[in-house]
């Protein structure tokens, strides 16, 4: 059973942090509440896995902080029986919170021991419908396509064009992009032939490694 301080932490996660800066999508207040952040980072940072920040999960990679999670989990509008792809799946805690409001959640990361590692804390918390797939997420992972819905979570110079060809007509794309330093998070929608962008809130995330991102690190 769930200590009662983190659970204590974790309501009050979302009140004051979520409800409190316009988080309103019921479904993603709900799942935010029920997913266990504190799992999904090393121990010595529990004291901290609430709070309002990212944290850094080893290979210069971190856990996005709660309220962007929530934020960009909001702008994609899931149903029930949307198919989700993430790119980038680092710790495992944003699959996490997408495997309560779709039906499947397939899930990219280039780094095998975080791959490795989230599979496990994925279990651990009985999201059985997310699979996670090591692999270069700048190229999507066409083998499931087309996706309800993709979620960027490391940022990009510009969307890869293979995530723009995955995603289904009436789907929802989201992604930090723009430079190293800071970027915009965008929200794409395709509308048949058509991409309609609508550019959110700045942000800061690592970069997005691959064919069709950055080409390095720094």
């Amino acid at each position: 059973m769930e200590a009662e301080e983190t659970l204590n932490a974790r309501q009050k996660m979302v009140s004051r942090q979520l409800e409190f800066r316009g988080i309103v999508n019921q479904g993603v207040l709900d799942a935010m509440r029920r997913i266990p952040r504190h799992l999904f980072i090393d121990s010595d940072l529990v004291h901290r896995a609430y709070n309002d920040t990212p944290l850094p999960i080893g290979h210069s990679q971190t856990i996005s902080q709660p309220y962007i999670v929530a934020l960009m989990t909001q702008l994609l509008q899931l149903k029930p029986e949307d198919t989700v792809l993430e790119i980038g799946t680092g710790s495992g805690y944003q699959a996490a919170v997408l495997s309560e409001l779709a039906a499947k959640v397939y899930t990219v990361e280039r780094i095998p021991e975080l791959a490795e590692r989230a599979r496990g804390v994925l279990e651990q918390v009985g999201a059985d419908n997310v699979q996670v797939v090591l692999g270069d997420g700048s190229v999507g992972l066409e083998k499931y396509a087309p996706y309800d819905a993709i979620i960027v979570t490391a940022a990009a110079p510009d969307v890869p064009e293979p995530l723009k060809k995955q995603l289904d007509d009436g789907g929802t794309l989201v992604i930090p992009a723009g430079g190293r330093g800071t970027q915009y998070l965008e929200r794409w929608v395709r509308e048949r032939d058509r991409l309609q962008m609508e550019r959110m809130v700045p942000v800061a995330f690592v970069p997005l490694l691959g064919k069709h991102g950055w080409k390095s690190a720094y």
